[in-house]
């Protein structure tokens, strides 16, 4: 039996007069459940009926994350003839790395090696790319699903009662409101007002009602605690299920296990392609929400590669507990995400949004690409995929080329990454940036200059390998926006600072397996 707070939220039931209980032994599993929702149960019997029911009403099932991980075990005809792009629930059988443009599925997930005449270093550095996925063509989706579809199985979200929030700095919210849009229930986006136009575009034409649906919220990829701030506002309202990126430990559970699986996939086909032995030496993530960099934790456990997180160098949060303002569009910073798994990070590296600013803009014009293609030699193959490089898939980029001479790492040393998102998120922020630093325009000769700024010589000088003291130093700044601000337990916050505490969470995803396998048994059954 169930019980709902006195905020609304479902839980844990009330006990018989008399009964005799032990105090609460596990006060972290209690928080992770009733605070994070975190759940191995039905948290509330009537709020999943209601699921199963609309669910059933609209024609709607849910694959598992084993399914996600390795989908050439989704059954035949899931997709059919959904189209990619629209709000069509059999879009959630294409929440996966395995799509190609068309959305069609492939054998291996789609991803370029980018050669030394590009990056200026012997060791491959192989890019996965994100903007396969559906509706939002962004790799967001992922963990939108994987903070909703958890709440849907164990009747902690309501589609009949709730509306969900979705804060972010822009992909995230977009993947929430696609994911919330085609589970049958409302969604809310929340992000700064300065990111680029092409998302409000998107939300515009995917929210019910966008005057009420899109908080805009001050500031740039900087200001995440005036989301926070945004979010704790609306939770006054029980009506609304607020699912911050930052702290669902779902997020981090599905990219440890969907995408570290995926790129562990490609690794291993570059590596057979190479005829060389070529070990993983690293994943590098910018580290936005840190979910993404949770596939580091699984590529660890199985190559020892290290975990490379990535931040801008105008807000060096993680490099010198800073400050301060960027356009790197996907990473939010000025705090640690509390699912960050700090203390399994090996390489922190800062990389200025000038750099990726005009690289964007040099891959995206005519002149940029022939003068890769004339003066560098860069093969047209690789150019014609410069095109799905957003501007954090820049930033991964040169972090690896810098992670590669920091470590002095050699041909044999491969690097994995991902291009989170494409260039068709920004034409609006191109015709900014050519008018800011290129009088409106981007000529062969500005080329060159970006080449010999930018890539030429990559630095190291914003590149740390982190020794113990350097990781708690980091762990430790996470303790003003969880703790003091955000009201976390104190016990939970620090019980993150060991590795058996994040092995431990990895045991929710096949008992999520099994529920979601069940909730579709029941959504069938009419």
């Amino acid at each position: 039996m169930t019980s709902t707070s006195a905020d609304g939220r479902p839980g844990r039931s009330p006990v018989a007069a008399g009964t005799i209980i032990d105090p609460i032994a596990d006060p972290i599993a209690d928080a992770l459940e009733n605070q994070f929702g975190l759940a191995d149960r039905v948290v509330d019997a009537a709020a999943l009926a209601n699921s199963v029911d609309r669910f059933r009403e609209r024609g709607i099932t849910l694959p598992t994350f084993a399914q996600l991980a390795d989908p050439a075990t989704i059954p035949a005809g899931a997709v059919g003839d959904a189209d990619k792009h629209g709000p069509d629930a059999r879009n959630l059988w294409r929440v996966h790395w395995y799509n190609d443009l068309a959305g069609d599925r492939v054998a291996v997930p789609d991803h370029v090696v980018l050669p030394p005449s590009l990056t200026g270093i012997e060791s491959p550095i192989i890019v996965v790319f994100g903007d396969r996925f559906p509706m939002i063509t962004a790799h967001k989706v992922l963990a939108a699903y994987a903070c909703l579809a958890p709440r849907i199985v164990t009747g902690q979200f309501d589609p009949t009662r709730h509306r969900a929030i979705w804060p972010s700095t822009g992909n995230y919210a977009r993947g929430g409101i696609a994911i919330s849009r085609i589970m049958a229930s409302r969604g809310v986006a929340i992000l700064p007002a300065g990111m680029s136009q092409e998302r409000f575009d998107w939300l515009e034409q995917w929210c019910e009602n966008p005057a009420d649906d899109v908080i805009r919220t001050v500031g740039t990829e900087s200001n995440v605690k005036e989301i926070y701030d945004a979010c704790n506002a609306l939770s006054r309202d029980p009506g609304n299920f607020v699912l911050n990126q930052f702290c669902e430990f779902g997020n981090h559970l599905a990219h440890y296990e969907v995408t570290g699986r995926a790129l562990h996939h490609v690794f291993e086909e570059v590596r057979a392609a190479s005829g060389r032995d070529l070990r993983l030496a690293a994943l590098v993530s910018a580290t936005g929400s840190a979910g993404t960099i949770a596939a580091g934790d699984r590529l660890k456990d199985v190559h020892g590669s290290k975990i490379v997180a990535v931040e801008a160098l105008e807000c060096p949060t993680m490099l010198e507990n800073g400050f301060g303002e960027h356009n790197i569009q996907g990473i939010g910073d000025k705090h640690i995400p509390l699912i960050h798994n700090v203390m399994n990070t090996d390489v922190v590296v800062g990389v200025s949004d000038r750099a990726t600013d005009q690289l964007y803009a040099m891959f995206n014009s005519e002149d940029g690409l022939g003068y890769l293609s004339d003066r560098r030699q860069v093969p047209r193959a690789v150019l014609d995929t410069l095109v799905h490089f957003g501007l954090s898939s820049i930033c991964n980029v040169l972090a690896a080329i810098s992670t590669a001479k920091a470590l002095d790492l050699g041909p044999d040393d491969a690097i994995v990454t991902v291009a989170t998102d494409g260039a068709a998120m920004y034409p609006s922020e191109y015709v900014k940036i050519t008018a800011r630093d290129f009088g409106g325009g981007f000529t062969n000769l500005d080329a060159a200059q970006v080449w010999g700024e930018h890539l030429a010589n990559v630095t190291t000088a914003a590149t740390l390998e982190l020794t113990e003291r350097d990781r708690n130093r980091i762990f430790n700044l996470g303790y003003y926006t969880w703790v003091e601000q955000q009201g976390t337990p104190f016990e939970l916050f620090e019980a993150r600072r060991h590795q058996p505490f994040w092995r431990d969470l990895r045991r929710f995803l096949p008992l999520w397996d099994e529920m979601i396998g069940e909730f579709n048994e029941r959504v069938g059954a009419a």
